[in-house]
């Protein structure tokens, strides 16, 4: 079992807000082996037919747990009522500390009556990040990184295994979507996931997608709401703030894995016109730990110039941060541009092969070279935790 200092830290830092810690991702991102690191927990695996029946009577469970601090209930959705498992632990057993795992947001199941607000923090579990890459999974090489994605089992494979996504396709609709959504056309819904994973990192289009998939428009925005709700794309805003050229309604969508965006492509090696595009995804990943979705956009006006991500900061200071494989590809058009309307903030340009940030002048801009790790150092990306 491989530790993951950073995601450890960032549960117990939760810890120390709030009781309950609710712990999001995609199956078999690594949240079942996660909450096992937490050795002297009570754990509790919600799948089986026996712990449902142990937790149907919250109190003496809790009861029986003696002097028991912490505790982990894996897949709690698959109890009767879970809301009311965890509200009982954080209102009438303080001494106890809770994580709970599952595959999508609290809203997408209506067992949770209860939103549990002030009492939990949300985490959402990304595929493995590029520094956990180097630092804890031994692999350094990026191309096998963005090719064979980052969830755990084939992040560790020697070779690409087909099956292995679409095995977990076919799990993810039938385990998540149909279980939780009740989403019963298989067909049409996989054909527009097979969509949106080929299109990754492009502008939302529900007119094509739905001609495209045979879907009608309601229905495509959806399942699309639905494949976001369980963490399979993340839909992100567009910036912006009062001119008339910019993009104002149109979303990006990005697929949570790169693995899968390669895999839909039929992609089984890398080429140097395609890294830029998965080591956008990277970028997105390590930025959505460090920042608040709510916080989150990208920049494009109707003369094609764009902005990787927005990022607000306080004081009404909004961040720029662009993603590029080889520093020296930056263009600061599109950059000087944006400056232009929004003079306050820093810009930030990610790198995967730099070792030492440093700062470099366009005429007026100043530029900061980074590299991924970097990014959890900056001062203005302080993580936010989610009610």
């Amino acid at each position: 079992m491989k530790k993951r200092p950073f995601w450890i830290k960032r549960i117990e830092q939760a810890w120390q807000k709030r009781p309950v810690v609710w712990l999001s991702g995609v199956r078999r991102v690594g949240k079942t082996t996660l909450s096992k690191m937490f050795t002297t927990a009570t754990y509790m695996n919600c799948d089986l037919p026996s712990v449902v029946r142990r937790l149907s009577d919250p109190e003496s469970f809790y009861d029986s747990l003696d002097k028991q601090t912490t505790i982990v209930f894996d897949e709690v959705h698959r109890v009767k009522n879970p809301s009311m498992l965890l509200k009982i632990a954080a209102d009438n057993y303080p001494h106890l500390k809770t994580l709970a795992t599952g595959s999508s947001t609290l809203s997408a199941t209506q067992k949770f009556r209860d939103s549990l607000t002030g009492r939990k923090i949300m985490i959402y579990l990304p595929p493995v990040l590029w520094d956990e890459c180097q630092d804890v999974f031994s692999v350094k090489n990026l191309d096998h990184r963005l090719l064979y994605g980052g969830l755990p089992e084939p992040l560790l494979a020697a070779k690409k295994d087909a099956a292995f996504f679409s095995e977990w396709i076919d799990s993810f609709y039938a385990r998540d979507i149909q279980e939780l959504f009740g989403i019963r056309n298989r067909i049409g819904f996989i054909k527009l996931l097979h969509l949106l994973l080929r299109q990754s990192s492009g502008l939302i289009d529900y007119s094509n997608l739905a001609k495209l998939s045979d879907l009608s428009r309601p229905t495509v925005k959806a399942h699309i709401e639905a494949m976001t709700t369980a963490h399979a794309i993340y839909l992100l805003p567009p910036f912006f703030g009062g001119s008339r050229r910019e993009i104002i309604r149109r979303p990006k969508c990005y697929a949570f894995d790169t693995g899968f965006v390669t895999f839909i492509k039929g992609w089984d090696s890398i080429r140097e016109d395609d890294r830029g595009l998965l080591w956008e995804h990277l970028v997105l990943d390590a930025v959505r730990t460090a920042v608040h979705d709510a916080n989150l956009f990208y920049w494009r006006d109707k003369s094609g110039r764009e902005i990787d991500f927005i990022i607000k900061g306080a004081n009404q200071r909004i961040h720029t941060l662009e993603c590029k494989m080889n520093p020296d590809d930056f263009n600061p058009k599109s950059l000087s541009h944006f400056r232009s309307l929004y003079p306050n903030g820093n810009n930030y340009v990610a790198c995967p092969y730099i070792t030492t940030s440093y700062k470099h002048r366009f005429k007026e801009l100043i530029v900061n070279f980074c590299s991924i790790r970097d990014i959890f150092s900056l001062t203005f990306l302080k993580y936010q935790t989610g009610e």
